[in-house]
């Protein structure tokens, strides 16, 4: 066995079980594994889903919220044992692969339209 071919067990190792359902747009609530001392909690960070990039192990995430009037965004990595769980509040209707432009957006402008499954 090369090197490479170890990379990618040791990759496929630490990769979720189940695959995690969620597109660009969405709106979700993410359970972060938070680590106090010798104490652990689970935090919530719930926004729209802007932005989603890499593959594999190194895939990532990006979520948006507004908080107290500021633009609050966490990248989180999808394979992280850190992150418990993601949870999809509303499918949401977009066109594009990346949603940066809500950055500029305030109030409703910056609100994506839910999308209606048929």
């Amino acid at each position: 066995m090369n090197a490479t071919e170890a990379l990618k067990s040791i990759a496929e190792d630490s990769m979720r079980k189940e695959p995690i359902v969620f597109e660009i747009g969405d709106t979700v609530k993410v359970f972060v594994k938070i680590r106090e001392g010798e104490k652990e909690r689970i935090q919530m960070f719930e926004g729209t889903v802007i932005a989603r990039r890499g593959s594999g192990v190194s895939e990532t995430f990006t979520v948006r919220r507004v908080s107290y009037g500021v633009g609050v965004e966490r990248v989180f990595p999808v394979n992280a044992p850190a992150v418990d769980r993601i949870e999809v509040i509303r499918h949401g209707k977009i066109r594009r692969s990346k949603l940066y432009y809500l950055r500029d957006r305030v109030g409703k402008a910056a609100k994506v339209k839910e999308r209606i499954k048929k």
